[in-house]
Parts: C-alpha cells; sequence; structure tokens
C-alpha cells in the first residue's frame, strides 16, 4: 500500500512516518493547497491522510486509484463526503481525540468572557486599576448557557458546565431525547438563542449548518450575552457578528475563523470585545499524538481488515 499525507501544520509527521514503516506502508508527505496538487503528489497512491487540503470528485476522478482519504481531526468537511461516496472511496476520521481540551478550551473562553480576565489583564497595563473598569458583571450561577450541538463535545460541556451556570440548555435536531443527559434542558433554536446567557457551539460544518450564526439568529440573543465557537470557523458570518457585537452582544471568543490565520489588520481581530486563539482547542501534548494516530491508523486498519477504525464513509470492498 503507498499512501500520501496531503498537507501537516505539526512540526514534523515523524509519528506517522514510525506507523507507517512498522505496518510496511510507503508513504510520501507533500503540502497540497489546492486539488491539483493533491492529483499531482498522489500518484500511486490508494490512501490519503489529509489534514487542510481540498479532496473532492476532481481528485478522484483524476486519481482513480485512491480508495481511501482519513481526515485529521472529528471533523470532516475538507474532504467532500458525497463525492467520496459517489467514487466508492472509504472516509475516515478521529472523532474522540481531544473531548475534554475542546470541551475546556470553550469553558475557558465563556469564563474570560464572563469575569472579563482579558480585558482587566489590558486595563491594568494600560493603568487602569478598578474593578468597574468591565461594566456590569453577571452572576455565572444565575446564567444559562445554551449549546448547539450536543454529540461527544457537546455533551462533555454540558457535563463540566452543569455546576457552574443556573441552566444548561442545548439545541439539536439530530439527537433523540433519550440521549439527552437529564441535567440538559431540549429547547429549539430559536428558543435557545433567546435564553442562553452564552451561546456555545459544538456543531460539524456541513451544508446544513454553514454560517448558521447570522444575522436572524443573533438578533435574538439577550443584551450583554456572549457567543463562543470552538467548532467550525465557517457556522458563524463574521460581518452579522461584528454587526451584532455593536447591539446586543457584550463579548465573542473565536478559536476557529473562517479563514485561517486571518489579517492581523481585520476588523474581528482588533476588535477589543473578541478573543481570539489560534484553533488551539483540541490541542494538548496528549491529544495530537493520539488525534494524529487514529487518523494515521484508520489507513492501516483498511489494508489489513478492509475498513477504517472510524467510518465517515463507506466504500467499495476491497
Amino acid at each position: 500500500m503507498k499512501v500520501l499525507i496531503t498537507d501537516y501544520d505539526f512540526p514534523d509527521v515523524d509519528l506517522e512516518l514510525a506507523l507507517y514503516r512498522d505496518a510496511g506502508v510507503e508513504v510520501v508527505t507533500a503540502q497540497c493547497r489546492t486539488e491539483d496538487d493533491v492529483i499531482k503528489a498522489a500518484e500511486g497512491c490508494e490512501g490519503l491522510l489529509v489534514q487542510y487540503a481540498p479532496v473532492n470528485a476532481k481528485v478522484f476522478a483524476a486519481r482513480p486509484e485512491i480508495r481511501i482519504a482519513s481526515r485529521y481531526g472529528a471533523g470532516f468537511d475538507t474532504i467532500n463526503t458525497d463525492d467520496a461516496a459517489k467514487h466508492g472511496v472509504w472516509v475516515g476520521n478521529s472523532p474522540d481525540y481531544g473531548v475534554g481540551e475542546v470541551s475546556t478550551h470553550a469553558l475557558a473562553m465563556a469564563l474570560d468572557l464572563i469575569r472579563n480576565i482579558t480585558g482587566y489583564d489590558r486595563d491594568v497595563k494600560s493603568g487602569q486599576w478598578h474593578y468597574t473598569t468591565a461594566g456590569k458583571i453577571q452572576r455565572c450561577s444565575e446564567m444559562t448557557i445554551g449549546l448547539v450541538g450536543l454529540g461527544r463535545i457537546g455533551k462533555r460541556m454540558a457535563h463540566i458546565s452543569r455546576n457552574l451556570f443556573k441552566r444548561v440548555i442545548a439545541y439539536d435536531p439530530h439527537i433523540i431525547d433519550g440521549d439527552f443527559p437529564a441535567y440538559v434542558e431540549r429547547v429549539g433554536k430559536e428558543e435557545l438563542f433567546k435564553q442562553a446567557h452564552v451561546v456555545s457551539l459544538h456543531t460539524p460544518l456541513n451544508d446544513e449548518t454553514r454560517g448558521m450564526i447570522n444575522a436572524s439568529v443573533l438578533k435574538l440573543m439577550q443584551p450583554d450575552s456572549f457567543l463562543v465557537n470552538s467548532a467550525r470557523g465557517g457556522l458563524v458570518n463574521i460581518d452579522d457578528l461584528l454587526k451584532a457585537l455593536d447591539t446586543n452582544l457584550k463579548g465573542a471568543a473565536l478559536d476557529v475563523l473562517p479563514v485561517e490565520p486571518p489579517e492581523t489588520s481585520s476588523a474581528i481581530v482588533q476588535h477589543k470585545r473578541v478573543l481570539l486563539s489560534p484553533h488551539a482547542a483540541f490541542y494538548s501534548e496528549v491529544a495530537a499524538k493520539e488525534l494524529r494516530r487514529k487518523a494515521a491508523q484508520n489507513l492501516i486498519d483498511w489494508d489489513r481488515n478492509g475498513r477504517p477504525s472510524y467510518v465517515v464513509v463507506e466504500g467499495r470492498k476491497k
């Protein structure tokens, strides 16, 4: 078997190379940015290990020898799953590697906004020393947190938030009632945005969710409320968010953006009530290694057993 690591932003791929060497898998590496880059680099490859490179019908048509594509991460929006299914290509991911990291990062960002930690730090360093520089601060135990998406990470976020907030409410049309924990109230989408003091996003990016956080829902949010996004940048319409920050939102915390990295001069980066981190919610040393190992192992398992460990799309049988 021959595998292409299409692209990566890790310091190295020594872990992956060692796994493949031990499994007798041939590996080539690249830093592909376009479909044409992938097509050129994937000559003779049955498997792709993908981070951000676009993989779609153009790639599958040009390289019919590709039988499986595995993505670094729980999300798989860089691989067009409909195109993969049409071409009989397996798609795998690594959905459970950083559940604790992402949920605690999202909660940390929410608490930073509520308690104005970063704002206080900025004020002190500029010579201002008084608790009133934050304006009004609400008591966390009297607030409602609303979760959009109640998958693995959403459920963990609910669990670690339940003793801090008065209420935990959630919207997820793809989860049955029985999968909602007893301490999470199920609400509709509009009700969530109306009732929550903090809205935290935990949903994948797809045709249903792309741009779902827009003016129509942001205008429903309470005065002095907060938005947290540690899921996918494409969920949020940034222009609409900036307008909401001028009206009803007190702050936003974003670990992900539609374009990464952003221009440092952009309005969202320069906004004083926007807290940013560099797509880092997934990261701990242990989680990063687990992510890479599981994504790489999908290809080995397919070669050995005819299917990856984590199946997103079932492809043709070997």
